[in-house]
């Protein structure tokens, strides 16, 4: 199952911003044993690579790399066992590099002008960013009007509280959202609430 179609299957992408590789490990079988075997790990952290070496090495979690702002992060995280990057932005030589690594690539639009730039790079799934500081739902829904072929991954401001609203358009892919993995109970090595908070994600999207 490539990368997208696991997205399209679980609907929603946990971000990670891991701050202790030695997390990595307790975290992976959080989110496998709460029902959604994906993760995207920031690189805003420098144990990304390796956190990402580990969550990959399981063989049962589907693992990206976040953040990616450069050809060198992609070589980063394409080393560390990364299946697909995702970038906050659309930059042409991060979708060139991660396509020379055999990576799944996940720029960040957020206007008609730079979907139109993707467009002509080939992509047909999007990253929207920052989505609810961009319009949100309704935005999507919009811009999906001249662009019918594209799905969208709205990450930035989503919810459990708002899931519902991203994942009942139809253009959206899956969403992407940080709230089940909170930095605290990732601190206080507390994987049981991370796993409950994950399960009712994962809950969440299957009912929508």
């Amino acid at each position: 199952m490539s990368g997208f179609e696991a997205l399209a299957e679980y609907r929603i992408v946990p971000v990670v911003v891991i701050e202790d590789a030695d997390a990595a490990s307790g975290l992976a079988e959080a989110l496998v044993g709460g029902g959604l075997p994906v993760a995207e790990v920031t690189f805003r952290t420098k144990a990304a690579p390796a956190a990402i070496a580990q969550m990959a090495s399981r063989g049962d979690l589907l693992v990206g790399a976040g953040t990616v702002l450069t050809p060198a992060q992609v070589d980063q995280a394409a080393d560390a066992g990364a299946s697909f990057v995702v970038s906050p932005g659309l930059s042409q030589a991060v979708v060139e590099r991660a396509r020379e690594r055999g990576l799944q690539v996940l720029p960040g639009v957020a206007t008609a002008t730079e979907i139109m730039a993707a467009l002509e790079l080939g992509l047909d799934v999007l990253k929207f960013f920052p989505a609810s500081n961009v319009g949100g739902p309704p935005a999507i829904k919009a811009l999906a009007g001249p662009f019918g072929g594209l799905k969208f991954i709205p990450t930035g401001g989503v919810s459990l509280g708002n899931l519902s609203e991203y994942l009942s358009v139809p253009a959206v892919l899956a969403v992407g959202g940080s709230w089940m993995v909170p930095a605290k109970a990732l601190a206080n090595r507390d994987f049981g609430a991370i796993k409950d908070l994950v399960a009712a994600a994962a809950a969440a999207a299957r009912v929508i």
